[in-house]
C-alpha cells in the first residue's frame, strides 16, 4: 500500500525520485551509496497534472475553523503529551470534537519540536471531509508521507522514495510504473508462495502450542511475511542467501528510525520523549543493517532493475525504492494488518469461524481442490471480512495533504474555508467509522459488505489512500499494491480455515498494531 499517508502504508509498493546533479556523492559501498537528496522538484511533470473541476458553491453554512495552536513551543508540546500520554490518540481527537462541536478543527500534530518545523494542521475527522486528501488537484503530497516531518534520506540511500513524491514530480510516474511491473511480473508466484510461507507459520505456532501452551502470532507472522514477499516478488528464499532469517529484525530496526517520532514504545515518559520524540535517531546506527538489506534486494531483483533502466531510473535508485516498497510498505502493512485481522476474527468467535470454514472449503472443493483466483471469487463472506477489517482498523491511519489553493471543505453540517499552503490531516479510523455513513460503525460486522447493498458501501473503505471502488494510477497516490493487499489478506483466511475449524487468542498492545498470542488451534474436522 503506498501513498502519502502515515506509517506503514499498507502493502503499497513505492519508490523515489531523481537525484540532484549538483550535489556531491558520498561513498557507502559499491552498490549502496548514501548521498544527499536525489530528487528533482523542477521541470515538467512525468504525467499531465490533473486540473481541478470548478468548485460548486456550498449549500452549508460557512464556519470559522475552530481550535488554535497555542503559544509557540508550548502549544505543540502540550498537544504532543496529550496525544501520546495524557489522553492517548483516539481520545485526543474525540475530546476535541466534543469541545469544538466539529469534526474539523485546528490542532498540533506530533512530533512537533524539535523534529517538525511546523506541526500546525487542520484535522478532518468525518467521512465527508476526509476524501479531499485523495484529490491531487486540491492537495499536494510532497514529503508528507510521515506527516509534519520527514525522516532523513540517509535512511533511504539518499533518495526521496516514491511515497514522498507528489504526482506532479518527474519521477513519480516512472517509479509507480516500476511497482506495477514488479507486481505483474510476480503474479504467478503469489498463491503458491503464500501457501508455502504461511504453512511454515502454522507449523511454528503448532510447535509452540505443543511445547509452551501458546504461540506468538506476531513473531511467526513477521518471518512468514518477509519470506513470502521475497519468494513471491523476487523468486528468492532469504534463508538461502547471506541474509538468512535476519530480514524482519533488520527491517523493524530500520523502520523504528523513521517512525520513532510517532510511536509509544512503553519506555518511561521522559526517556521516550528525549530519545525518540524530540530529536531524530542518527541514521548511522542502522547503516550496516540497511546495507545488508540493500545487498539482498540488489542481488535478488535483476529483472526489475533491468526494467528500471529501460524506463529511465538508475539501478541504484530503483533498488532503494524496491527495498522501501517491500520492507516499509508491504512488510510493514502485513505486520500491522494481519495481526489486526486475526484479532477481530478471533474475537468474533466460533460461529463466524465455522461460516468462513464452510464457505472457503466449499469453494476450494468446487474448483478441483485448489486455491485459485476463481475459487476466491466464490467467497463473498471472506471478501467482506477482509474489507471490514480494513474499514474498522485501517493499517495506515494518518493521511496528510497541503492545500494547493484556497478552497472550501465540507463536513456533514458545516463548510470551512482553507487557505493555500495550510496542512490538512485526516485520522482515517474516524472517517471509516463515521456514524452518518455506517450503521453500527464501532462494531466488527463480518458480512457488512456482502450483496449489492453492502458492496455499494465500499466507496467509503479508504485504507489504500483512496476509495476501494477506485484504482491506482501513475497520476494519483493510491496504493500501487491495493489489489495485492486484498488478495493476500483473503489468502490468509483461506489458508487458516482450510487448516483449522477455529482458534482462540489473547490480545495485547504493541507499538505497531496488535500483539496477538494464539492459545488454541482446532484442526479441520470436516
Amino acid at each position: 500500500m503506498a501513498s502519502t499517508s502515515l506509517p506503514y502504508p499498507s502493502l503499497q509498493l513505492q519508490i523515489p525520485t531523481q537525484r540532484s546533479s549538483n550535489l556531491p556523492s558520498r561513498p557507502f559501498s559499491r552498490r549502496l551509496s548514501l548521498r544527499p537528496v536525489y530528487a528533482s522538484v523542477s521541470g515538467r511533470p512525468s504525467v499531465p497534472t490533473p486540473t481541478a473541476a470548478p468548485a460548486k458553491p456550498t449549500q452549508l453554512p460557512i464556519r470559522k475553523i475552530p481550535g488554535n495552536y497555542g503559544l509557540p513551543l508550548i502549544g505543540p508540546l502540550q498537544d504532543r503529551l496529550d496525544y501520546f500520554y495524557n489522553q492517548g490518540r483516539d481520545e485526543f481527537f474525540k475530546s476535541r470534537i466534543q469541545k469544538h462541536r466539529s469534526t474539523v478543527y485546528r490542532v498540533n500534530m506530533p512530533p512537533g519540536p524539535f523534529i517538525s518545523h511546523n506541526p500546525n494542521v487542520i484535522v478532518l475527522l468525518d467521512g465527508k471531509s476526509f476524501p479531499v486528501l485523495f484529490d491531487v488537484t486540491k492537495v499536494e503530497k510532497r514529503d508528507l508521507f510521515t506527516g509534519t516531518y520527514m525522516s532523513s534520506v540517509e535512511l533511504t540511500g539518499g533518495y526521496r522514495v516514491l511515497s514522498y513524491l507528489d504526482p506532479s514530480e518527474p519521477n513519480h510516474g516512472k517509479l509507480k510504473k516500476l511497482m506495477f511491473f514488479l507486481l505483474k511480473s510476480s503474479r504467478d508466484r503469489v498463491i503458491p508462495e503464500f501457501h508455502t510461507s504461511f504453512t511454515e507459520l502454522f507449523e511454528k505456532l503448532e510447535s509452540e502450542l505443543a511445547s509452551k501452551g501458546k504461540g506468538s502470532f506476531v513473531e511467526a507472522n513477521d518471518q512468514a511475511a518477509f519470506n513470502f514477499l521475497a519468494r513471491s516478488l523476487y523468486g528468492v528464499n532469504p534463508a538461502e542467501t547471506q541474509l538468512g532469517q535476519d530480514g524482519p529484525k533488520l527491517v523493524s530496526k530500520w523502520v523504528l528510525f523513521q517512525l520513532g517520532p510517532l510511536l509509544v514504545l512503553g519506555l518511561p515518559k521522559l526517556v521516550e520523549e528525549l530519545l525518540i520524540h524530540t530529536f531524530p535517531l542518527p541514521p548511522v546506527l542502522v547503516k550496516k543493517d540497511y546495507q545488508r538489506l540493500y545487498d539482498f534486494f540488489y542481488n535478488s531483483s535483476t529483472i526489475v532493475l533491468d526494467e528500471a533502466e529501460k524506463i529511465g531510473v538508475s539501478r541504484d535508485e530503483a533498488c532503494h525504492n524496491l527495498l522501501f516498497a517491500t520492507c516499509f510498505n508491504s512488510f510493514g502493512g502485513m505486520k500491522i494488518l494481519f495481526p489486526n485481522m486475526i484479532k477481530w476474527i478471533g474475537r468474533s468467535g466460533a460461529k463466524l469461524h465455522t461460516r468462513l470454514a464452510e464457505e472457503i472449503r466449499s469453494a476450494v472443493r468446487s474448483n478441483g481442490g485448489k486455491v485459485t483466483m476463481a475459487a476466491m471469487e466464490q467467497m463473498p463472506l471472506t471478501k467482506s471480512v477482509v474489507y471490514e477489517a480494513l474499514r474498522i482498523e485501517p493499517p495506515v491511519p494518518l493521511q496528510y495533504g497541503r492545500a494547493k489553493r484556497d478552497m472550501v471543505i465540507e463536513s456533514h453540517d458545516s463548510a470551512f474555508e482553507v487557505k493555500e499552503g495550510e496542512m490538512l490531516f485526516g485520522f482515517q479510523p474516524f472517517a471509516t467509522k463515521d456514524p452518518k455513513i455506517f450503521d453500527r460503525p464501532e462494531e466488527f460486522v463480518p458480512d457488512r459488505f456482502v450483496c449489492e447493498e453492502g458492496e455499494s458501501m465500499l466507496k467509503h473503505v479508504l485504507w489504500s489512500n483512496g476509495p476501494e471502488t477506485e484504482s491506482p494510477t501513475v497520476g494519483n497516490k493510491q496504493c500501487a499494491g491495493k489489489d495485492f493487499v486484498v488478495l493476500v489478506s483473503r489468502l490468509l483466511l483461506v489458508e487458516l480455515f482450510l487448516r483449522y475449524d477455529s482458534f482462540e487468542i489473547e490480545v495485547g498492545r504493541s507499538a505497531l498494531g496488535a500483539s496477538v498470542t494464539v492459545t488454541s488451534l482446532k484442526r479441520a474436522s470436516f
